[in-house]
């Protein structure tokens, strides 16, 4: 999964999605791993963080009729009190 904040992670893997289910939707928690990183930034490599799911390739679809589709899956690195430290990237 690609970041979408400056926290200095580039490339995160999943390795526990929001409670326990198998695949995680726009806006659930879920635990991550940095694999790539800048250097000389807070996070580093192989650090175990939060993050919150911002986009998925899966399309998402409202009441209304409309669906929202991303071109790739993106989150969003926060604290442990649910907070994003890291400003987001447009």
């Amino acid at each position: 999964m690609n970041v979408a904040d400056n926290s200095g992670a580039q490339k995160v893997m999943c390795i526990q999605g929001a409670n326990n289910k198998k695949y995680a939707h726009i806006g659930d928690v879920i635990i991550v791993m940095v694999k790539e990183a800048i250097s000389n930034m807070p996070l580093k490599k192989f650090e175990v963080v939060k993050a919150v799911v911002v986009c998925t390739c899966k399309e998402l679809k409202h009441k209304n009729g409309m669906s929202v589709q991303f071109d790739d899956n993106v989150d969003a690195v926060i604290n442990q009190e649910g907070i994003c430290v890291f400003g987001l990237v447009a």
